[in-house]
């Protein structure tokens, strides 16, 4: 693996064969459904190409954008309509719906103007547009209503020849909440939706309403496709309940950082902004130049503030909980005090050895503290009063990323170094 940026002391090393690996677990738990790798919000931050050619290779055949332009994106990038299917479902009017369908891409329509729109596109692309019909089964975000359903079948059928209904597609509400009451509403009414688009005379291709934590707990729910997000990139989708490698998957993403500086203060001393954490013994504090501006959640801050961001330092994953693990081995610490905008501060202990220049992981390829000693995505959630996925997308564009694993999913190393050594796919 390549050295750090000389210009950046971070970075986020992203494992595409542990995305290949994540997208075989997850086929193997809805055998009988086509998989849509979801890459929205450059695939959760992990990039959007690189993850895209990893899922493929793990037997996607789909590939999720919900932007128009991250679609338009992939097709410009070398995913061809042999390599995958891709579909986009979010726009507002006078979105370029033309080089959509130019693109060979699949169109979410989730409003009845939409139904309109696609077929505009059509007659200026010259060719029908492939939709699939985003239908509010209970979630309250974007889809038709069912109340609104009827007229769009009717507006669907009166545009036969410009617009083809492909698909019908739902998504859940609490599907991360296993045994909620809506998931069985939603799975009706998900079903009901599919009787009415087929009496009205249309055969959708795929039926799809599973996300990553239906997908994982309930495969009956799995129609013909299901969409993947999270659960791909190695996450768990119900942390309340399981590990990643519960369900077979490990997370891809490690971010990791170089010290700054190094030093030793008395007791008493106040770190940070605000001085919301007072060290209660001469220490030796370690300032890591990373900050909110790349991405570390603010509210992820230690001391007064909460239990703080969780740090491996020392050298390596470790059984942290040993009392043999003496200083300087590898362990866990908090952040100490207040997240700034491009460093925090950790309190290494007072017989810490580490210098300026150590590597220390802020989060990685693991379970999490409690199971596996090193810090996890999700464990940074919890410190910050979010979601695992929040954690991930929210690593900026300035933060190099670095890919492993090219050779197994066939990227290409030198092309992907190119194209992330300034954070292009971030």
């Amino acid at each position: 693996m390549p050295g750090f940026d000389p210009e950046y002391p971070a970075r986020a090393v992203v494992d595409l064969t542990a995305i290949r690996d994540n997208v075989v677990a997850l086929r193997r738990a809805a055998p009988a459904a086509a998989l849509m790798a979801v890459v929205k919000g450059d695939a959760y931050g992990h990039g959007l190409l690189p993850v895209a050619r990893a899922a493929l290779a793990g037997g996607a055949t789909w590939l999720g954008a919900a932007q128009v332009g991250e679609a338009l994106r992939l097709r410009q990038g070398g995913v061809t309509p042999a390599d995958a299917r891709i579909l986009t479902w979010l726009y507002a009017p006078g979105a370029p719906l033309e080089e959509v369908l130019l693109a060979d891409i699949d169109l979410g329509v989730a409003a009845p103007w939409g139904m309109d729109a696609a077929a505009d596109a059509a007659r200026s692309a010259g060719r029908p547009a492939r939709v699939h019909l985003k239908v509010d089964t209970g979630l309250g975000r974007n889809g038709i209503t069912l109340d609104d359903l009827p007229g769009v079948l009717r507006r669907a059928a009166e545009l036969r020849g410009l617009v083809e209904v492909t698909g019908v597609m739902s998504h859940f509400a609490c599907a991360d909440e296993p045994g909620h009451p809506s998931i069985d509403a939603q799975a009706k009414a998900f079903e009901d939706t599919v009787s009415a688009v087929e009496r009205a005379g249309f055969t959708p291709e795929v039926r799809h309403l599973a996300n990553s934590a239906a997908t994982l707990t309930r495969p009956d729910t799995a129609w013909d496709l299901v969409r993947t997000g999270i659960a791909m990139y190695g996450l768990t989708p119900v942390p309340q309940s399981s590990v990643p490698s519960t369900y077979g998957l490990r997370p891809a993403m490690t971010v990791e950082a170089r010290l700054a500086t190094v030093k030793r203060v008395p007791a008493g001393s106040g770190v940070s902004y605000g001085l919301h954490y007072t060290t209660s013994q001469d220490t030796v504090l370690g300032v890591i130049p990373l900050g909110y501006a790349d991405g570390i959640p603010r509210h992820a801050s230690g001391g007064a503030l909460g239990p703080g961001g969780p740090v491996l330092v020392g050298g390596g994953v470790g059984d942290v909980s040993s009392p043999e693990a003496g200083p300087g081995s590898a362990r866990v610490v908090r952040v100490a005090g207040r997240v700034c905008m491009d460093q925090v501060m950790v309190d290494l202990g007072p017989y810490a050895t580490e210098q300026a220049g150590d590597i220390v992981t802020l989060f990685g390829q693991a379970d999490g503290v409690e199971h596996a000693g090193a810090p996890s995505a999700e464990d940074w959630a919890q410190a910050a009063g979010t979601i695992s996925y929040e954690i991930v997308t929210r690593v900026a564009a300035r933060m190099p990323r670095v890919y492993t694993g090219t050779q197994e999913v066939g990227a290409d190393a030198a092309g992907l170094s190119a194209l992330t050594a300034r954070g292009a796919w971030s």
